[in-house]
């Protein structure tokens, strides 16, 4: 089984020295000393005026910035921050959609975003997202699934082709986990 995000970013974060010619702490007093404060402009400092390849001016970012997922150590309390609020409603969608997941195998892993949290198995199977205070978006990477007025074009959701909208822990059924699994099978 291929590597996760996690480990492919700390392999990445631990080769950064021979990569780019600096430590991460030479990164942060570099970008310190820059008027660069957002990511997408740490990027561009680092590609442009470095020479950074982008996936390590990518990742530099974040580790400057402080934000990687990769730091996250409290994975629950992600899920619980994005079902706060305005969005607490929606969390039995949420629990009901995990549980469903989880029962495909022991190789299912549900991984926290900030935003959202990656379904994966070998690869990044689908996704679960809080879009609004009344809607949870599914994505569900099924390419071969043609469209139909519930399985709808993923759009700007993510790394998914199709999504499903849900407003009610009742549309967690036997059509949207089927749609789940079989994106499962083929991860």
């Amino acid at each position: 089984m291929g590597k996760t995000p996690e480990e492919m970013a700390a392999s990445m974060l631990a080769n950064v020295p021979e990569k780019t010619g600096h430590t991460m702490d030479e990164w942060r007093a570099i970008v310190g000393a820059s008027n660069a404060e957002k990511h997408g402009q740490i990027v561009k400092l680092l590609k442009t005026k470095h020479g950074v390849t982008h996936g390590f001016a990518n990742l530099i970012a974040h580790e400057v910035r402080g934000s990687a997922a990769m730091h996250v150590d409290d994975s629950a309390s992600l899920v619980d921050d994005q079902y706060a609020g305005p969005k607490a409603e929606l969390r039995p969608i949420y629990d009901a959609l995990a549980a469903a997941v989880s029962d495909f195998g022991a190789d299912v892993e549900l991984s926290p975003k900030r935003t959202y949290v990656s379904l994966r198995r070998a690869k990044q199977f689908g996704l679960i997202k809080a879009a609004t205070k009344t809607r949870v978006d599914v994505g569900i990477n099924c390419k071969d699934e043609a469209a139909t007025p519930r399985l709808q074009p993923a759009g700007s959701l993510g790394m998914v082709s199709h999504k499903v909208a849900v407003s009610s822990a009742d549309e967690v059924d036997e059509e949207l986990v089927g749609w789940l699994r079989q994106a499962y099978e083929q991860a």
